[in-house]
């Protein structure tokens, strides 16, 4: 049986809050933070389309969620803009894909 290991996060002290700065500024600049750490679930959809690309199972808007964005080499940090580290598997392959 192959063994996956897994990368455990630990929660960082977040930065200091500027007092000056509105409600509306602190989310703006939280949700431009997110959106680019998981940019790269988007632009794999749009390089290799709704398709697993193991068992070849079609997706369309509404089941676009059950597409995961599988990194080849294991490491999550390797994001090239051309895609060559990605493949998008639904959300069953991808258990099977970590299982072994």
């Amino acid at each position: 049986m192959r063994r996956t290991s897994f990368r455990i996060r630990r929660i960082q002290a977040g930065k200091k809050v500027d007092p000056n700065k509105s409600v509306d500024e602190i989310v703006k600049e939280l949700k431009q933070t997110h959106s680019k750490k998981v940019d790269y679930r988007e632009r794999s959809l749009k390089i290799h389309g709704l398709i697993c690309a193991r068992c070849a199972r079609e997706f369309d808007s509404k089941t676009r969620h059950l597409l995961t964005v599988h990194h080849k080499d294991g490491n999550h940090l390797n994001n090239p803009p051309d895609g060559s580290n990605w493949e998008n598997l639904c959300v069953y392959c991808h258990d099977e894909e970590h299982t072994w």
